[in-house]
Formats: structure tokens, sequence, C-alpha cells
């Protein structure tokens, strides 16, 4: 059975990472996405606030290049202590 690829490169992925608010949470995202891709916007990020306040939802619209990208800068983020859930 062969496998066929999800995604085609390059496309625009979205990522969601969600973590506890605090001072630093959206820099230290955008720093850790910026490394991974360059080119990224960090003007477009999208930040939500939860509900009750305590947490943070940011959309990045990450422009990859490959899956090895993608699969990098997913275990930088899940890595990081102040991340919760990235999707």
């Amino acid at each position: 059975m062969a496998s066929e690829a999800l995604l085609e490169f390059p496309c625009d992925f979205p990522l969601k990472v969600m973590g506890e608010r605090r001072d630093g949470f959206a820099q230290a995202v955008v720093a850790l996405v910026t490394k991974h891709a360059p080119d990224f916007d960090a003007a477009r990020v999208e930040m939500r606030a939860s509900r009750g306040g305590r947490y943070l939802s940011l959309t990045c619209i990450v422009r990859a290049t490959s899956q090895a990208q993608l699969d990098a800068l997913y275990r930088e983020l899940v890595a990081h202590p102040w991340i919760k859930i990235v999707l």
C-alpha cells in the first residue's frame, strides 16, 4: 500500500498553541516559530484568552516547506514548559 503525502509543500499551515497566560508567553511562542520558519509574520498571530482568562491561545500561520520542518517545530513547541497544547 503506497503512502500519500497529506500536505503539499510549500503550504500555509496553521498552528494553535495554548498555554497559561503569563508575561512573555506570546513572545516565547513567536521566537520558537520564527526559529523554524524565518519568514514567519508575527503580525498575523491571533491571540485569544480563555473565558476565565487563565489560558492564552495563539494561532500562527506558518509557511511550511517540509514535513521535517513542521515536525521539528512541533517537537520544540511541546517541549517548552509554558506550552500545554499544540494543535
